[in-house]
């Protein structure tokens, strides 16, 4: 027999004989109503369990991890608001639908049964995954929360009182809320929820408020490893400013109490604690797991002869809530309930094509204030002396600087956050002084931590706010890229929209800085940021171009909800010079506020037909100063600016070049992984003139002098030109 079915058999058997699990007594803090409806929807969410079992067998559902042992939850859900933002873990069916009894018109079973039958009809993912969320019971859909969810919920928590303070535009979450995030023991390991616990309690130690509640369900293995007897509450029952609360997952009533404390101190002292609910896994770790092929058949025997629902009972009975037999009435309701909506639920549409599957990448647009631009007095009382300055021809990144003054001045709900973005102004200044023209909850010195960095953000747009968070160099993205595919990006695609988490992410990156830093602070790897699907990718070549595209990344934010990432180019913040020393040629003066380069628009400098060099960042720089020596030699070239490297502006790039006898990709990325594969690929389907790349070696990038010597040159272009333009003669 399935291991599902002993269950069900088990619990008939037990509770039409009186064979209950031995237990305290029910605690009178729970009112017996509420525990009636609580056991309810335990009932509900096993059933559930059950269906999606034959479900699968039966080849109308997919795979799918049970809840069954991780019913107690509906006592979590009880003890907080329908208002308070839950992420929930994959066990979590019951918290669903205990929290679908606080709001009326839910039809949370049909809507988990089309989520489990990937039905197009399904409220929350359209068919695209099962999962836990909803709009109306404000639980963002998770798909896998390996502890990857934690650092979002820590964001979600400080945007409570930020928004205090500035209520942003499309505030979500009310004053008094607090964010709740559930995991189990095993994922409390993984180095994001380490980060994530110890961002909170960073903040808590400041006085930072911090309404955030921590769920541990611990069933005492993950998969097939046990997780050691002790360590849960070892590793967090003394932890500095993380207030430890147990519960036994089983006992309905000690799970209210204990996360009804948990959430009054949550709500009330505005700081987070730690829910450690002890429980137990029934029928193994998810789909066709079979937990006796790795466990003693008498431990999970002895898991099952523990279930909650067998204790719930007892409880309830012992309570005067609910009879035996009434309480048999009600799994047996529910289970009719369940399979009788199954058999309709079922023989709805799936998704079928490419084009529906990816209806939700893209958000719906959304409707924001008009804005007008910031008001020149609040300018001139920000900028002081940069007022006039800019009249006159600046580096790249004191106008970055300027850009960031004019957006946050016209929009309140921009936070900058990011490693010594505050105080210092950054590894490079360009964040100078907008701490003091903003202050600190705007602009915030984060711990030195990527994940908790866009964590932050992505939890902060949850809430309304428009994050620009900073990762400091490009190669530091790679500790935690996952919260950009997994977790930004993911959002609208597997909630149609209905939650949305849109940011702008600068990160100084690319090479060519002399003689300092090696590969960690030289990175020209944009691979992991292309390969995100509807995350937008923008990288200027020159400070004017930065402006304007960084303005046009933030109302793609705003108005668009996207998850936009801004490449800046370490070596040409401070360049100056195009041609020759002290020409100027790379400075430019601060467009107007107002000024943007919408997206998808491409730069082309100069109209030569010969050839086009198309490249971006710091081969445009290069490719300009080639372009000048080719033009002595005869050679009428043209330049064509990217600035947008995913998704690539493809109409606007055939446009640039489709009168050129030639063209040449200069990319500084490499050559396996890198921008020009895209464009060849994009070439070979669009022109008939030849094409050819001229790319970075396959390696790392040195320090000290060596520092260019795997990258494009200026020397390099001369001659891949010169070869070009000689084979298409």
């Amino acid at each position: 027999m399935d291991r599902a079915d002993i269950v069900h058999e088990n619990f008939l058997a037990r509770v039409a004989s009186g064979d209950l699990p031995d237990g305290r007594a029910p605690d009178p803090a729970l009112p017996n109503a509420e525990a009636a409806e609580l056991f309810r929807a335990q009932c509900l969410s096993r059933a559930l369990d059950r269906q999606s079992r034959v479900m699968q067998r039966a080849g109308q559902g997919y795979y799918t991890i049970g809840s069954s042992g991780h019913e107690g939850m509906a006592a979590v859900a009880q003890a907080l608001r329908p208002t308070d933002m839950a992420f929930l873990h994959y066990r979590d069916a019951a918290f669903q639908i205990a929290r679908a009894g606080q709001v009326p018109g839910q039809t949370v079973v049909r809507d988990m049964l089309l989520s489990f039958a990937c039905s197009a009809e399904d409220p929350v993912s359209g068919g695209r995954h099962k999962v836990l969320g909803s709009k109306a019971l404000m639980i963002p859909p998770q798909t896998s929360t390996i502890a990857s969810h934690l650092p979002k919920a820590v964001g979600a928590a400080y945007s409570l009182g930020l928004a205090r303070r500035r209520p942003p535009e499309h505030r979500t979450l009310p004053d008094d809320a607090l964010i709740m995030c559930s995991f189990g023991d095993a994922s409390a390991n993984h180095s994001t929820a380490q980060g994530a616990f110890n961002a909170a309690a960073w903040a808590a130690y400041q006085a930072v408020p911090m309404p955030l509640l921590f769920v541990c369900e611990d069933n005492g293995i993950g998969i097939s490893v046990r997780t050691p007897e002790g360590w849960i509450e070892a590793g967090f029952s003394a932890r500095p400013d993380l207030e430890y609360f147990a519960c036994d997952g089983r006992d309905l009533y000690d799970t209210y109490r204990a996360a009804s404390a948990a959430a009054a101190h949550v709500r009330h002292r505005r700081k987070p604690a730690f829910l450690h609910m002890r429980t137990v896994r029934l029928y193994g770790h998810a789909g066709a797991d079979v937990p006796t092929s790795y466990l003693p058949k008498t431990e999970v025997e002895a898991q099952e002869a523990d279930d909650p629902l067998l204790h719930s009972v007892r409880l309830l009975d012992a309570a005067g809530a609910l009879s035996r037999k009434a309480a048999l009435r009600t799994y047996g309701e529910t289970g009719d309930e369940v399979e009788t909506i199954a058999a309709e639920v079922v023989s709805r549409p799936r998704l079928e094509t490419a084009q529906q599957v990816m209806a939700s990448l893209i958000p719906p647009l959304r409707a924001c204030r008009p804005v007008n631009g910031p008001d020149p007095a609040d300018r001139a009382a920000a900028f002081g002396a940069d007022l006039k300055a800019q009249d006159t021809p600046q580096i790249m990144s004191r106008l970055i600087n300027w850009a960031l003054t004019d957006l946050m001045l016209e929009h309140d709900e921009i936070v900058l956050m990011g490693e010594d973005i505050g105080a210092k102004g950054g590894v490079y200044g360009v964040t100078q002084r907008l701490m003091s023209r903003f202050g600190r909850d705007r602009v915030i010195d984060t711990l030195l931590d990527e994940q908790s960095i866009l964590g932050l953000g992505i939890g902060m747009a949850h809430n309304g706010f428009v994050p620009i968070p900073e990762i400091q160099f490009l190669a530091y993205l790679h500790n935690a890229e996952d919260q950009l595919r997994g977790e930004a990006a993911t959002l609208p695609f597997f909630s149609q929209g209905q939650f949305t988490n849109p940011m702008v992410v600068r990160i100084a990156g690319l090479g060519y800085q002399k003689g300092f830093g090696g590969h960690f602070h030289n990175d020209n790897s944009l691979a992991v940021l292309r390969d995100i699907p509807g995350l937008i990718l923008a990288c200027p070549s020159n400070g004017a171009d930065a402006v304007m595209i960084l303005r046009e990344c933030v109302r793609l934010a705003r108005e668009e909800q996207r998850v936009v990432v801004f490449l800046e180019p370490i070596a040409l913040y401070p360049a100056r010079d195009l041609h020759e020393d002290k020409d100027g040629g790379w400075l430019c003066r601060y467009p107007a506020p107002g000024e943007r380069i919408a997206s998808g628009e491409v730069g082309v400098h100069g109209d030569g037909t010969d050839l086009a060099i198309v490249t971006f960042g710091n081969g445009h720089y290069l490719s300009r100063q080639a372009k000048a020596r080719l033009r002595a030699e005869g050679v009428a070239a043209r330049v064509v600016d990217l600035r947008w490297l995913s998704p690539l502006p493809e109409a606007a790039l055939h446009e640039a070049v489709r009168v050129c006898g030639a063209i040449l990709i200069v990319d500084e990325t490499r050559r396996s992984g890198g921008v020009a594969e895209a464009l060849m690929a994009h070439f070979a389907e669009t022109t008939d003139v030849p094409f050819v790349r001229l790319t970075a070696e396959d390696s790392f990038i040195a320090t000290g002098p060596a520092y260019a010597a795997t990258l494009p040159s200026v020397e390099g272009i001369l001659d891949a030109s010169r070869d070009l333009v000689a084979r298409s003669a």
